[in-house]
């Protein structure tokens, strides 16, 4: 007979070796390592033990010893038996009691001075604000989660399980399954107007990924600053700034990004979010657009999110860059805002010369998405599924949309709302007899060529002014989340607030407005002085 070697006396179960228990003691042995590992927690209550006679083919002993360690817990009440549930640990030793962890509902009272909104926006900062109790979330980028399809997705994923072969569930394609490549490919054609092969299709891991992956295929190619819209994402700049790329801000007005300040950066990329700019909602109208592709014509890349693009209400579908100069638009999109973020699937359109680079990137960084979800998400699209469930978050994103903006005539009667044609979210300006500046843009009279300004203070504006970081410490402290306009920009910009409508009820939504409003007059209301 072959000796045994370590591994054929031990178990994976609390890592137990035989030859570690003394010779005729094996059941006392067995006993107190059970013993001890409920005390220390290895074993919680409600953890079930192995059978024994699992057990004591692992430790190469007769099924007896493990009988008798068990029957000795047993006795002293610590474990027992439940029949076809197995044995279960249903006591464990009193020891001191754990460090109890501060909930939510134990923490200190949150103060204006404790928000997320009392430093500059650090790199955790939407971890901050995410994590801060709210009786009602109006924070923007926020779908509605909870009118997530389970069943829809249950029975696709029914569907997938019966009929996909084994050779799908290996490593597959980095660029994703071929199922979804198609899927999207034909997605885009019907509800972007975007004709591409399915094998031109990357898919990623939302759209976060997707510009970590251009940035790095970008700097290798000796990129180092892309421009961005001011205003524009916060977390986008964070993006990109993480991976040491410069971010010149190109300004916004009512026509979208100006191409001139665009030139004047000499940036070889600009980040757009063309069909419903992020925040202030404008669509780039039809002559920046002619500028824009000749801009992009002569050698420039313009990085398309196509953000909350199939999302409109009041104005027609916006065609995508990506359709009319596909050699020199990547252009990127996700499900996350139609079905969840957590699903973390989106796609990426890549022109012609950096479509490897950008496969090899995907490739090195994870192998490619889960394949499972993927192939979920191919038959929902596939078989209609999206594109009813986008028939009716329209209907009610505009039920919500209309509580929210008749909720600011009433209570934020000075407010200026923009954007509120389509997305999922509106920004109310506080600045001036418009809540814009004078020239109709965010931008000042700061030099365009400027390419590194340092952001502004909430503190530099004018003291008739609203300092919307301020005002939103104040609402979160009154149980209402939102997000302060000037996380957005990087020049001098009127003060306002970005509002989130999909994922809350109108009645929620009327009543978070009416506290902004409170909220608001409370800050301007002159303090109580004692009377002689």
């Amino acid at each position: 007979m072959a000796p045994r070697d370590a591994a054929s006396t031990g178990a994976d179960f609390l890592q137990l070796n035989i030859d570690d228990a003394p010779t005729g003691g094996r059941a006392d042995w067995l006993a107190r390592q059970l013993r001890l590992a409920i005390s220390d927690g290895r074993l919680p209550v409600g953890s079930k033990l192995p059978a024994t006679r699992s057990l004591a083919a692992d430790l190469r002993v007769s099924r007896g010893v493990v009988t008798e360690a068990y029957q000795r817990l047993i006795e002293d009440g610590q474990i027992a038996g439940r029949g076809r549930g197995g044995t279960v640990v249903v006591a464990a030793p009193l020891s001191a009691p754990a460090p109890t962890p501060v909930t939510a509902a134990q923490s200190p009272p949150m103060t204006p001075f404790t928000t997320p909104f009392t430093t500059p926006p650090g790199p955790d900062v939407f971890d901050a604000l995410r994590a801060a109790p709210a009786r009602i979330d109006l924070s923007p980028g926020v779908p509605d989660l909870a009118a997530f399809p389970r069943a829809a997705w249950l029975r696709a994923e029914r569907a997938v399980l019966r009929e996909v072969p084994a050779s799908d569930l290996g490593y597959g394609d980095p660029r994703g399954a071929p199922s979804l490549r198609r899927a999207v490919a034909n997605w885009l054609a019907r509800n972007r107007g975007i004709r591409v092969d399915p094998a031109e299709v990357l898919i990623v891991a939302g759209t976060a990924q997707a510009l970590g992956l251009i940035s790095q295929v970008l700097r290798r190619d000796g990129i180092s600053a892309i421009a961005v819209e001011d205003p524009g994402s916060l977390g986008v700049r964070q993006h990109l700034h993480s991976w040491g790329l410069v971010t010149p801000p190109v300004p916004v007005d009512e026509d979208g990004v100006r191409v001139d300040a665009l030139r004047a950066t000499g940036a070889a990329a600009v980040m757009l979010t063309p069909a419903h700019q992020f925040p202030t909602g404008v669509v780039l109208g039809g002559r920046r657009r002619r500028e824009l592709l000749r801009w992009a014509g002569a050698g420039g890349l313009i990085i398309e999110d196509d953000y909350d693009a199939e999302h409109r209400y009041d104005r027609p579908p916006v065609p995508a860059l990506r359709a009319m100069l596909a050699e020199h638009v990547c252009y990127a999109g996700s499900i996350s805002k139609l079905l969840a973020p957590a699903l973390r699937v989106g796609w990426l359109l890549a022109p012609p010369k950096y479509r490897d680079a950008l496969v090899d990137a995907k490739r090195f960084a994870d192998l490619g998405n889960a394949v499972l979800p993927q192939l979920v998400l191919a038959h929902l699209m596939e078989s209609g599924e999206l594109e009813r469930r986008l028939r009716l978050l329209r209907t009610r994103h505009r039920r919500r949309r209309d509580a929210m903006i008749a909720a600011i005539r009433t209570h934020l009667p000075h407010a200026v709302v923009h954007g509120a044609a389509a997305g999922l979210h509106l920004t109310v300006t506080f600045g001036g007899p418009t809540g814009m500046p004078p020239t109709g843009s965010f931008d000042t009279e700061v030099s365009h060529t400027d390419v590194a300004p340092t952001e502004v203070s909430p503190t530099e504006l004018s003291e008739n002014d609203v300092s919307d970081t301020g005002l939103a410490a104040a609402a979160l402290v009154a149980g209402v989340k939102v997000q302060p306009l000037s996380w957005h920009c990087l020049r001098a910009h009127p003060p306002g607030l970005v509002l989130g409508y999909a994922a809350s009820s109108p009645t929620a939504i009327t009543e978070g407005v009416a506290v902004l409003g409170e909220t608001l007059r409370a800050l301007h209301r002159p303090p109580l002085t004692a009377t002689p």
